[in-house]
């Protein structure tokens, strides 16, 4: 039962966020309208947007299944939550930003730790600028990474705190998460209305939107559940091994063009996941093998 609930994680995490990450960055990259002149800029406007729908999503599963929100709800469960969504909230901001300084496949190189190799090779003279930017886009996305390792510990020490479902954790979050980046928006109204001018102007982008938060919501709950059940560490494993295949897929998808040492990079990274993979099979055979031992002994 534990391994099939593993493999439903799995295959509803990669089916919702693979998806999610083509169209981030087609939402991040593509311009839109006829003359290809709108490139969409207003990151915390579609952040607020996919936390609410997350929100709805998890109050709906919530209903269908009869479970009550406020159920073992508590002030103390509340400010942990508030304290955990803020964080969360101020962490995609980096990510989406550095979208601007640097290609998905780069950002998913950094997330695995090997995109070092992109700032030791020689530069040359009109490239320094260039440079600089994936410098800084670099150090945007491990700002994000960092803030995204915080809220993934917190929400572990949550759930074995507090008696609280996924989902409404998942409901509470991006409820939290919401209410602060529409406040945001508000403080900051221009950034608002030219948002919602931009999808006047050009509405093909609502679709991608729209099924950049329902990905994203629906991938909520299948990563709620893991963490519910199996704890942060299975969780940023399956990222992990998504965010690789994420890293593919925009590569044919959007002619992302990589050297020979970056596929090295690549290869030796899945090599890295498989010899992971393979000493904890190791261990969990010698821990039965040692329970065995000592039953015996005991006998």
């Amino acid at each position: 039962m534990t391994l099939f609930k593993i493999g439903i994680s799995v295959i509803g995490i990669y089916a919702c966020f693979l998806t999610w990450g083509v169209l981030q960055e087609r939402i991040s990259t593509t311009p839109y309208g006829e003359k290809k002149d709108g490139r969409f800029r207003y990151f915390i406007f579609l952040n607020m947007i996919q936390s609410l729908l997350a929100s709805t999503v998890a109050f709906s599963c919530l209903t269908i299944t009869g479970k009550t929100i406020i159920e073992n709800i508590n002030l103390s469960l509340i400010k942990s939550l508030i304290q955990v969504a803020f964080v969360g909230t101020i962490g995609p901001p980096f990510g989406y930003e550095s979208l601007k300084h640097i290609d998905y496949p780069t950002i998913i190189l950094v997330t695995v730790g090997v995109s070092a190799f992109m700032l030791l090779q020689p530069i040359s003279e009109k490239k320094k600028t260039m440079a600089s930017n994936s410098l800084y886009g670099i150090m945007l996305l491990s700002t994000n990474l960092l803030i995204d390792g915080i809220t993934n510990s917190t929400q572990d020490q949550i759930f074995h705190k507090f008696k609280i479902t996924g989902l409404q954790m998942m409901f509470f979050m991006n409820l939290f998460s919401g209410a602060f980046t529409f406040s945001y928006l508000l403080l900051n109204y221009p950034e608002l209305n030219n948002a919602i001018e931009f999808c006047g102007k050009y509405p093909e982008v609502i679709k991608d939107i729209l099924l950049f938060s329902l990905c994203g919501a629906v991938g909520q709950c299948f990563i709620f559940f893991t963490l519910q059940n199996f704890g942060s560490l299975v969780v940023v494993t399956i990222t992990v091994t998504r965010k690789l295949f994420t890293m593919l897929i925009s590569i044919f998808w959007f002619d992302h063009h990589l050297s020979i040492g970056q596929w090295f990079a690549v290869a030796l990274v899945f090599s890295g996941i498989g010899l992971e993979s393979y000493i904890k099979k190791l261990d969990n055979s010698k821990n039965k093998l040692d329970k065995i031992h000592d039953s015996e002994k005991k006998k």
